[in-house]
C-alpha cells in the first residue's frame, strides 16, 4: 500500500471520528437486525426521511420474528412515504427466512446474507461491515463519488457500478479489519456530507490537497445525470395509489380507485378521503391508472378480492 493512500486512510477516517452524524444504527448496542433494517430503508432515501420511520419498525418490530409474524400488507403499510415500497415486502420476505432459516438471528457473513430474499451484495457487504465487524468492500453511490474524484480525477462516478470501481474499491481498502470498517463508514460519510454530487463543499473536505479532480482543475463530468421524472409518471399513480390502500380502514372498491367520484367533498370520514382526492387530482389517463393497479396487484403490494382492494 502506498503512501498516496495510506494519507487518504488517515486524513478520512480522522475527519470521520470528529464529523459523523450520531444515528442510532451506528450506535454500539444497535442489533445487527437494526442494521439490516437501515441498510433496505436508505436505499435511494435520505438519512432524515428514514430516521423516523427506522425508529417507529425498530420500536414495533424489534427483532425478525417480530416482523415475520405480521402480514406483508402492515409491513407496506408502516413503510409509509419512503418510497420504493418494494422494499417493505423483501425485508418482510427476509424477516421470515431469517425466523425459519437461521433461527430468528441475522446471519453474519456475506454469503449467508446473500441468500436472504431481497439482499444483494451492497447489502450483504454492508450488513457483515457494520453489524458483525468484518471485512468487506462496501461500495455505495457515495464511495463511488469520492473514489471518483479523489483517485481518478473525475467528477462523477460511471452511471452503473463497473469492474474497474470494484477494482479500485478493493485497492483502496484497509488491511486491517477494524481499520477496514472505519474506512467503509468514513468515505460514505464524506460523500454524503461533503462530497456531495451537486455543490461539494470543497473547502470542508480532509482531502482537498489530495484530490486529483481538484488537481485536474474540477473538470466537468463526462457525462450527463439523468434525473428521474417523477409528475405524470407511473411511479407517481402507483405511489399515490399506494397511499390511498395505506389509509384505507378496509378494502377499496377498484371502480373507486380508478373513477372519481362524483363528490369528493369532506364527510365524516373526510380525512379517509384525502388520499383518494389526491389520486384523482392527478387527472392520470385511465389505461395508467389501470396500469398502475394491475402492477401494483402484479408486485403483491396490493391484493384484491371481492370486497375489494387492499394491502396484501
Amino acid at each position: 500500500m502506498n503512501q498516496q493512500v495510506r494519507e487518504l486512510h488517515t486524513s478520512i477516517t480522522g475527519w470521520f471520528a470528529v464529523h459523523a452524524r450520531k444515528l442510532p444504527w451506528r450506535e454500539p448496542d444497535c442489533t445487527a437486525w437494526g442494521v439490516l433494517v437501515s441498510e433496505i430503508m436508505l436505499q435511494q432515501t435520505p438519512v432524515v426521511r428514514v430516521l423516523p420511520v427506522w425508529q417507529e419498525w425498530m420500536h414495533r418490530w424489534p427483532s425478525p420474528a417480530a416482523l415475520a409474524s405480521e402480514s406483508s400488507g402492515e409491513a407496506v403499510r408502516a413503510w409509509g412515504r419512503l418510497g420504493y415500497p418494494r422494499r417493505a415486502l423483501r425485508l418482510h420476505a427476509a424477516a421470515a427466512a431469517i425466523t425459519e432459516d437461521f433461527g430468528g438471528e441475522v446471519p453474519s457473513t456475506h454469503a449467508a446474507l446473500l441468500s436472504l430474499p431481497g439482499v444483494g451484495d451492497y447489502t450483504a457487504a454492508a450488513v457483515a461491515a457494520f453489524a458483525f465487524g468484518r471485512r468487506e468492500t462496501v461500495v455505495d453511490t457515495n464511495i463511488r463519488r469520492v473514489h471518483a474524484r479523489a483517485v481518478t480525477g473525475n467528477a462523477l462516478p460511471s452511471p452503473a457500478l463497473t469492474a474497474a470501481e470494484m477494482r479500485l474499491a478493493r485497492e483502496l481498502m484497509p488491511d486491517g479489519v477494524s481499520e477496514s470498517v472505519a474506512w467503509n463508514a468514513a468515505v460514505m460519510e464524506l460523500g454524503a456530507l461533503i462530497c456531495t454530487a451537486r455543490n461539494p463543499k470543497c473547502s470542508q473536505c480532509p482531502v482537498l490537497e489530495q484530490c486529483a479532480w481538484v488537481s485536474a482543475g474540477r473538470p466537468d463530468p463526462h457525462y450527463v445525470p439523468k434525473g428521474q421524472a417523477w409528475a405524470g409518471t407511473d411511479r407517481q399513480v402507483r405511489g399515490t395509489m399506494m397511499a390511498v390502500l395505506r389509509n384505507a380502514q378496509a378494502p377499496v372498491q377498484r371502480a373507486l380507485l380508478l373513477h372519481p367520484p362524483v363528490d369528493l367533498a369532506p364527510s365524516p370520514a373526510a380525512g379517509e378521503l384525502d388520499p383518494l382526492a389526491a389520486l384523482h387530482r392527478l387527472a392520470a389517463p385511465q389505461e395508467q391508472m389501470e396500469r398502475a393497479l394491475a402492477g401494483l396487484i402484479a408486485d403483491r403490494l396490493a391484493a384484491e378480492d371481492a370486497r375489494g382492494v387492499s394491502l396484501p
